[in-house]
């Protein structure tokens, strides 16, 4: 099958995909771009997404971590099919409810020969480890020499069960073999058994590593293909043996090993981090921590939209081969494929970030906006109900890059102005522009219809009679309404503050004009 075919995989099965997280911390944004394109395959070709939580690893288990990972798919749009929510046919999707499955699959391994018991103590395997160059690993070269059922009698292995010793369970490597499998975006794959090490596959509490639980899991789940980080691509040998030890390779999933996303400067992975380092975040949603040095802000706390996020995304390793930057979650379906996914790590550019956002906020209604802006609002003390709210939102609308920066940039029009831009006044606050705003305060007046189009018309004209540059006074009339000396269009501010509010500002402003140049610098 290749990546643009539209149905099943190649034994003509649905094909099936899941997201695997474990509930460790917050969900990296990489993580994030995994189940998307996850989710992407699964639709592209009506299939199902399913979310799995890999919580098998207790000693790293984080309360609140497996409701954030649920809160930040959501957030993101990306719904599974199936999973601890949502429920389906496969349950649990919680590995820690799946433990009697795996300790019954762990038998069949051991009672098979390609698993064993090992009783070495935490003192003896760092002994081995440094025999010869001090890199030894648990192999085809160690495995004799240590407490384990390969070494130990039937009888012996038995009896220190019974006394309750602490074991784990290992996988047996077959020594001088090659491990090969097909990548869908790195091609063919190839290990040798003699770079492998006998991984832990049961641990001494009864759950799962990752390498059996995983394999095991995407099996019973009917998983069809596997798209996952490049960090585990060294694992998919052992995985591969796995499939080879149940005698399910003919139902093995294909295996998509995705590039990693690289610091800004792009030279190694992106981390939390550097999210603090840069400025940025890198992850979807905040995350509150009782230590302040392990709270986060998210992409939707700094004020994104969920589609910018999922765009800026789906391009950090895939591109549609067209020019077509934004595309909705639909037209992302239509659009991906495997084969476009590159091999190389995709460089993390904020600022590309931001410009995607900026597209989704220009395409809002104001309806849309004013409900985005909302919580940013109350958060600074604001009104979110005032009446001119809606007009306000359509004028800052292009001028934002994100929700967060609305009530900064806004403020004036909700609370008055609190201070003028000082160097600005110096420079054109003189009798000739102190006449003229006098004059057009005057002839403001008299307008009935105080709507942009018409207050610019009678502004114009008085000061093109006045033989004036527009420059000396517009930004002495912005910094008097909005105390700031570039903004938003002067006229259309003049509209949503209404008459009377205009003429208000404009007046004391000129005093404080006065007293401002008048003060010795």
């Amino acid at each position: 099958m290749t990546a643009d075919s539209p149905a099943n995989d190649a034994t003509g099965r649905k094909v099936r995909v899941r997201f695997a997280p474990s509930p460790t911390g917050p969900l990296h944004i990489g993580g994030v771009r995994t189940a998307l394109y996850n989710y992407l395959f699964a639709k592209k070709h009506g299939g199902d997404f399913l979310l799995r939580i890999e919580d098998t690893d207790q000693a790293r288990y984080v309360p609140g971590a497996e409701e954030y990972i649920m809160q930040s798919l959501e957030w993101c749009g990306l719904i599974p099919d199936e999973g601890p929510k949502q429920g389906g046919p496969f349950g649990p999707y919680r590995q820690s409810e799946r433990k009697e499955l795996y300790q019954r699959q762990v038998q069949s391994l051991i009672d098979q020969g390609w698993a064993y018991y090992a009783f070495d103590t935490i003192e003896e395997l760092e002994s081995m480890r440094q025999v010869g160059d001090g890199h030894a690993k648990y192999d085809g070269s160690t495995r004799m020499s240590m407490r384990n059922s390969l070494v130990l009698s039937k009888d012996q292995t038995e009896q220190l069960i019974s006394d309750g010793v602490p074991y784990v369970v290992r996988i047996k490597v077959p020594e001088q073999r090659q491990i090969n499998f097909v990548d869908r975006i790195r091609g063919q794959v190839s290990f040798d058994s003699k770079e492998l090490d006998d991984k832990v596959i049961l641990k001494a509490d009864g759950l799962p590593t990752y390498h059996l639980a995983n394999v095991v899991d995407d099996h019973q789940m009917k998983i069809t293909h596997v798209i996952r980080g490049e960090e585990w691509l060294s694992s998919t040998a052992h995985h591969v043996l796995l499939y080879e030890a149940f005698g399910w390779l003919d139902t093995m999933p294909e295996f998509s090993h995705l590039p990693l996303i690289l610091k800004p400067t792009g030279k190694g992975k992106l981390s939390k981090r550097d999210g603090q380092k840069f400025g940025f975040p890198v992850f979807p949603l905040a995350w509150i921590d009782d230590n302040p040095e392990e709270s986060f802000e998210g992409f939707k706390s700094v004020g994104f939209h969920p589609a910018a996020l999922v765009n800026f995304l789906a391009f950090l390793g895939w591109n549609p081969g067209t020019e077509q930057e934004v595309f909705n979650l639909e037209q992302l379906i239509a659009a991906f494929t495997l084969d476009n996914i590159g091999k190389s790590g995709a460089r993390f550019d904020y600022d590309k970030a931001l410009w995607y956002n900026t597209q989704y906020i220009a395409t809002m209604s104001p309806d849309e906006l004013l409900e985005a802006v909302k919580p940013f609002l109350l958060q600074e003390g604001l009104d979110p109900e005032d009446p001119k709210l809606q007009a306000v939102c359509l004028l800052m609308q292009d001028r934002i890059k994100t929700f967060a920066e609305f009530p900064e940039s806004s403020r004036y029009f909700f609370t008055g102005v609190k201070a003028y831009d000082v160097s600005l006044v110096r420079k054109k606050w003189n009798e000739s522009t102190k006449n003229l705003m006098q004059d057009l305060v005057h002839h403001l007046q008299e307008v009935e219809q105080f709507e942009a189009e018409v207050v610019r018309e009678v502004a114009s004209e008085i000061i093109n009679r006045r033989g004036v540059k527009f420059g000396d006074i517009l930004p002495l009339l912005r910094v008097a309404l909005s105390g700031e000396a570039r903004g938003a269009d002067i006229f259309s501010i003049m509209e949503i503050l209404t008459k009377q509010e205009t003429l208000e500002r404009l007046s004391g402003a000129m005093l404080s004009f006065t007293q401002i140049v008048e003060m010795p610098e």
